[in-house]
């Protein structure tokens, strides 16, 4: 295990009717002028943001609303939070939605003090050294941006999606967190967010770190909770219980609990990221489809986590064959997304002739030579795995 610092100061506000509480946790603190983020029209239509923006009043906070927010958010959404931000006086970001919704408002939080470009930040020419503060109403259990200091934001003009993670300055202070407001997401878009928390622990378990036994375990038990209860949902999609440990899961998958020690991965991550920003894709889509075709990758060039995951999790038999153990994992990983309504290639994403070239050529503009860290990937093995990524 490898020194690390794990930092976790949100408050995480979990349980039926937790949203009545989100103004007296702003006041607690230190909002007084707040901007609430949201995305489309669903917590207008389920009065869930009339209900936050009531608890404001309630306690004597002012507030201004920034709707409109994306799947995939983009930097122009952000420019316009900031300068409404920074002309209202605001002194804390509400983030009302999921991760899109999140990640956004701690773009703004960022870029409000910053005299630059806040892009500055995404781009590493900057770092983030203060931000305003930011709560989070959380309604979609996926990116687990509630409890962690990271952001990912597309910039429109050349469509680069990067990510920012920051150890203390963007984690919330705060996340309220009622499963209840998750009982009519759309089957997909349920099946997009189990997939997104899954690969976030992929990220941490995929390492060479070694002797990390309690991260490997937390990875492996955090995984099948929520292959468990995944399937619990598929069937009855009010099962509070079920949606409440799956809600739970996606927080603890990104919170940096299942990684402390270990050198993480994520090139499944930035790999995917290149086909959201190009094709506009659906974040957990994309990545039921790259993770298998990377997992089929390293079955043939460096198989031992992959089996120790095929065993451990996808109940495969050991065997001395690393590879066959590998595949095993792979195909039943399949076959747990397809069940759950995702796409396992990019025919399935809706992608009939991906342009592998311009993703690789953008892969490279965005991350360099290499990719990765459990293996180190060039740009043409890069290539054969988005090849992978068409069977």
């Amino acid at each position: 295990m490898n020194n690390f610092v794990f930092y976790s100061p949100t408050e995480f506000v979990f349980g039926r009717e937790t949203e009545k509480q989100t103004g007296q946790l702003v006041a607690r603190y230190g909002g007084r002028r707040v901007l609430v983020v949201y995305g489309g029209g669903s917590v207008v239509r389920s009065g869930l943001l009339q209900r936050v923006e009531d608890t404001l009043r309630e306690v004597g906070l002012v507030y201004v609303e920034l709707g409109g927010v994306q799947p995939n958010p983009i930097d122009t959404k952000v420019y316009e939070g900031i300068e409404l931000a920074r002309r209202e006086g605001v002194d804390f970001l509400l983030a009302v939605g999921g991760g899109s919704v999140i990640d956004t408002a701690k773009a703004i939080a960022a870029g409000v003090p910053y005299e630059g470009d806040f892009w500055d930040f995404y781009a590493g020419t900057a770092k983030v050294e203060k931000a305003l503060p930011v709560g989070v109403v959380l309604t979609i259990p996926a990116a687990g941006s509630e409890g962690s200091g990271n952001t990912v934001i597309t910039k429109v003009e050349g469509l680069r999606k990067l990510g920012l993670r920051t150890v203390y300055e963007l984690r919330p202070r705060f996340a309220v967190m009622n499963p209840e407001l998750t009982f009519t997401l759309p089957p997909f878009q349920t099946a997009c967010g189990i997939c997104d928390m899954m690969i976030h622990i992929l990220e941490r378990y995929f390492t060479n770190t070694e002797e990390v036994e309690i991260g490997d375990r937390l990875c492996e038990g955090t995984l099948l909770a929520i292959i468990r209860e995944a399937y619990k949902v598929k069937q009855h999609p009010d099962d509070y219980q079920a949606r409440a440990n799956i809600m739970w899961c996606g927080t603890i998958a990104h919170n940096g609990t299942c990684g402390v020690g270990s050198e993480e991965d994520w090139a499944s991550h930035f790999l995917e990221h290149e086909i959201s920003a190009l094709y506009g894709v659906t974040h957990g889509a994309g990545l039921a489809v790259m993770v298998p075709a990377w997992m089929t990758f390293m079955a043939s060039h460096h198989p031992e986590k992959v089996a120790q995951l095929a065993e451990r999790v996808f109940g495969v038999p050991v065997s001395e064959d690393k590879e066959e153990m590998a595949l095993a994992a792979v195909a039943r990983l399949k076959h747990f997304f397809r069940y759950m309504g995702l796409p396992v290639n990019f025919r399935e994403l809706g992608i009939e002739q991906p342009d592998i070239d311009e993703l690789v050529r953008k892969l490279h503009e965005n991350k360099g030579d290499r990719l990765g860290n459990y293996m180190k990937l060039t740009m043409d093995q890069c290539r054969e795995i988005y090849e992978l990524a068409c069977r």
